[in-house]
């Protein structure tokens, strides 16, 4: 009789990944040590923060030759949603300067090339919800039409479209909180990674609320600024996101990229 096989390593691993209990205050703590990073690395941070500026000045310029303000609030609303595949670059540089390393640009492209085929499935996934949140932002306008004058009609349309768009971006927000992160940490799928980072989001919904509003708070301001500010205030959140997943996750069953 052969003996029985042995377990494989990757068997033994949860399907979720643990994550740990927080407190409210955590997110000023991870914005606090991002800033710590984007001050050590400002040539780099800078770097990738002007290439966020350039594409969200030519989207927005786009949109507004087109002469289509429809296009342009779902330019910048898939942009805010495709904006975490930007920081997988700076992912890197949080994570060399965690390791004691001197961070460079060939390093971020490496990651950038070995995490292309999970973050393409992200990708993919939150074109199917942004498409999905834009019909049904156009079934609203039909069903609850604001009608000019009206301000009962205003209002209803106002709240309807608002508590339907929050559904679409919780869903983003939880998939993306720590999954980008935990794919460019370590060797593991993206849908282990998107579960892992729902389930972390539910167990934390407070800190996680606080979180989603700086973040919300510091892109307005980003905007604001005529996107110039989104230069420092991005790779400054990439960083911050990095430090979150570091302290919410513990994904040492899985290998390191």
């Amino acid at each position: 009789m052969q003996p029985a096989p042995q377990p494989r390593p990757e068997d033994e691993r949860p399907f979720v990944v643990p994550c740990a209990d927080l407190t409210p205050a955590a997110p000023l703590r991870w914005l606090r040590l991002g800033w710590q990073d984007f001050k050590r690395e400002p040539g780099l941070s800078l770097m990738f923060g002007g290439v966020i500026v350039v594409v969200s000045v030519g989207v927005s310029a786009l949109a507004w030759w087109l002469g289509r303000f429809a296009l342009l609030a779902t330019l910048l609303s898939g942009f805010v949603f495709i904006a975490p595949l930007l920081a997988v670059g700076l992912y890197c540089v949080s994570r060399e300067l965690g390791a004691g390393r001197k961070p460079a640009l060939r390093h971020s492209f490496t990651l950038a090339r070995r995490v292309m085929g999970q973050a393409g499935v992200f990708a993919l996934a939150q074109l199917v919800i942004l498409l999905l949140w834009s019909r049904a932002g156009m079934m609203i306008n039909v069903f609850f039409p604001a009608e000019a004058g009206d301000a009962a009609s205003l209002i209803e349309f106002l709240a309807i479209g608002s508590a339907v768009g929050s559904i679409f971006a919780a869903v983003t927000f939880a998939t993306a909180a720590f999954s980008l992160p935990m794919i460019a940490d370590r060797d593991v799928d993206m849908i282990t990674a998107c579960i892992s980072s729902v389930n972390a989001v539910l167990r934390n919904k407070i800190t996680m609320l606080c979180w989603a509003a700086l973040i919300a708070l510091l892109t307005a301001v980003g905007f604001a600024t005529a996107f110039l500010g989104l230069a420092i205030i991005m790779p400054w959140l990439a960083y911050a996101a990095w430090h979150a997943y570091r302290e919410t996750l513990d994904a040492s069953a899985w290998p390191r990229m």
